[in-house]
């Protein structure tokens, strides 16, 4: 990446194929909305550990019966595997990773680590939220604070299925208190040079930031993410999101300035003419703009629309878009519709030559209104150290 030296700032939010450090899954519990089919969403969730475990170290943040959920690893994953796995306690209301958890800075020029630890409110205050905001001060502050003098806090933290883990890692970044402005990690999608994608319609949604307009908002976002641009893009919502419509649901940014967006073809489909309004306004945008740094065009990739999924009567928000990068593979949600699950898996393979393309059944994960995307969230490398 070219960095122009004079407008370095002191992070930048990184492209989300950036190297990393660990994979975060927020474990579900008969206390969150899994409960009524918590056996089906526990194998999905020992799906992911397996696949993640293979390529990424994880964190589970689990609640209660830690014990159980070792085990429960343990007899699926390999003994290399396990290595790879580090568990915390500390209680939460929910599992969507992707939006309680840290957004990640990186110094450009040194790589040094920031935590933005942004205010989480239920997607606009729609469902308890109040545990699941103090998830991630929870997590690196009392693993901080353990990792440091072993001093007990309200985090226990668990490596390998022992405690504590004081001699496996220590944390090695900056937290920052972002807690008086809303930001969901999946609202917004970063090409690394300092461009911010985001939607209107979740952002400026009632209960987040308001009365700020979206002019503020958008201050707002360079300011707290070292962006120099944001782009608003005003159409796409999928049915069933209680996000207001994030962005990773309907559009990805990828290497080398490529965007994947989800085209809905079938005219006859209530949702056909705003997806097709999301399809100009991006063809408007890649035609008049480049990126910042390289001053590279963006290339759009269309990727198919799942065939509508109901649950009784309500369909729900299926995409091909939700997935997950790790350091050598992706994890790509999938439908049980064979045609269009290897249409999507070839294109996003096209996008990721070099990583291995990993398909994972996410029909249990939208009966909750989110996918595989929803359920994660990447730190960069620097975040953790091995302690010698």
């Amino acid at each position: 990446m070219n960095i122009n030296i004079s407008k370095i700032k002191e992070y930048i939010l990184p492209a989300e194929w950036y190297p990393q450090d660990a994979i975060q899954l927020t474990w579900p519990h008969e206390g969150t909305d899994w409960a009524p089919y918590l056996t089906e969403i526990t194998e999905t969730y020992l799906q992911l550990a397996d696949a993640i475990t293979r390529y990424d170290p994880l964190l589970v943040v689990a609640t209660p019966e830690p014990d159980r959920i070792m085990i429960l690893l343990e007899n699926r994953l390999s003994s290399e595997q396990m290595k790879k796995v580090i568990l915390f306690t500390t209680d939460s209301n929910d599992t969507w990773a992707r939006d309680h958890g840290a957004v990640s800075g990186i110094n450009p020029l040194t790589g040094k680590v920031y935590l933005l630890d942004f205010h989480f409110n239920g997607w606009g205050e729609k469902f308890p939220w109040k545990k699941d905001n103090c998830i991630t001060r929870n997590l690196f502050l009392g693993a901080q604070m353990r990792f440091g003098d072993e001093k007990v806090s309200r985090t226990e933290i668990w490596h390998n299925g022992h405690i504590p883990t004081a001699a496996a890692i220590e944390l090695s970044t900056n937290i920052i208190d972002e807690n008086d402005f809303v930001l969901e990690g999946g609202s917004i999608e970063s090409d690394g040079e300092g461009t911010i994608f985001t939607t209107s319609h979740c952002l400026t949604a009632p209960h987040r930031n308001q009365p700020l307009t979206q002019r503020q908002i958008e201050i707002q976002l360079k300011k707290r993410l070292g962006a120099d641009r944001i782009i608003w893009l005003d159409y796409g919502i999928l049915p069933g999101d209680d996000t207001d419509g994030h962005i990773d649901t309907t559009v990805r940014i990828c290497p080398d300035h490529k965007i994947l967006y989800v085209e809905l073809t079938d005219k006859k489909d209530a949702l056909y003419n705003d997806f097709r309004k999301l399809k100009d306004q991006l063809q408007d945008f890649a035609a008049r703009n480049t990126s910042l740094q390289s001053e590279s065009h963006y290339e759009l990739i269309a990727l198919p629309f799942p065939d509508a999924i109901y649950d009784g009567k309500e369909r729900l928000p299926a995409t091909y878009a939700n997935f997950l990068i790790l350091n050598d593979a992706v994890i790509v949600p999938t439908y049980y519709q064979a045609t269009k699950d290897k249409e999507a898996m070839d294109i996003i393979q096209s996008v990721f030559p070099t990583r291995k393309i990993i398909g994972i059944d996410a029909r249990t994960i939208i009966r909750q209104h989110g996918s595989i995307h929803c359920l994660t969230m990447q730190y960069p490398i620097g975040t953790f150290r091995k302690k010698r």
